[in-house]
């Protein structure tokens, strides 16, 4: 019987070694699926340093697609986040994280004015607080998503949070939040690289910088 159990599990442990790999190779590919947006370039950062707070300014660089321009003219709001974090570089260790700024889009449309309405938070956007959000309507998608894709001084760290003598970098992040789509949405946009807009870029924050 053991003579038996040890034939069956070595003819078996090619196919469950190719099962693994397998398995691997299609994780990986839909990681990259997920990570890997069309049409976009890695933002450049513009930071300004004032006597009262770190400013960042950008102008992204990414397009729609068709899914989800579809979805979004089904009345299916989009949710894009985009966040900031400023690092205080130390040559003993790691970096330190001194602040993050965060800050939420919402894109929806409104089928009976026929026109584009887009919140801006800086925190999370949730349905009962829409109107703590700065609001703008639009006549057209390209107009609403125009404003999302431009950064003018954003506040992202207050002046009081930064050394003089330190040196900082700031990393920056913009992604198209799945999560926050309907639950069945979720699901079907797994592995879809139609759905992933995810852009990123990190930049040194010069001593004296905007001054």
């Amino acid at each position: 019987m053991m003579v038996f159990i040890t034939r069956c599990w070595k003819s078996l442990l090619p196919k469950l070694l190719l099962g693994w790999l397998v398995t691997a190779v299609l994780g990986l590919g839909l990681a990259q699926a997920q990570t890997t947006p069309a049409d976009a370039e890695s933002p450049q950062l513009r930071l300004e340093r004032s006597d009262d707070a770190l400013w960042l300014s950008t102008q992204l660089q990414f397009d729609l697609s068709p899914a989800v321009l579809e979805a979004l003219h089904k009345g299916i709001p989009m949710f894009f986040v985009a966040e900031a974090d400023v690092l205080r570089e130390r040559w003993y260790w790691i970096n330190q994280k001194v602040v993050t700024a965060r800050r939420q889009f919402r894109l929806a449309y409104q089928p009976l004015t026929n026109r584009w309405r887009l919140n801006i938070s800086s925190g999370e956007i949730a349905e009962p607080a829409l109107g703590l959000a700065l609001n703008q309507n639009f006549d057209s998608w390209t107009a609403a998503l125009a404003t999302v894709r431009r950064m003018t001084r954003w506040r992202i760290a207050d002046a009081s949070d930064l050394a003089s003598n330190a040196r900082y970098l700031v990393a920056f992040r913009f992604r198209l939040d799945l999560a926050q789509l309907p639950r069945p949405l979720q699901i079907g946009t797994l592995g879809q690289a139609d759905w992933s807009v995810v852009l990123g870029s990190e930049q040194v924050l010069e001593t004296g910088s905007g001054k």
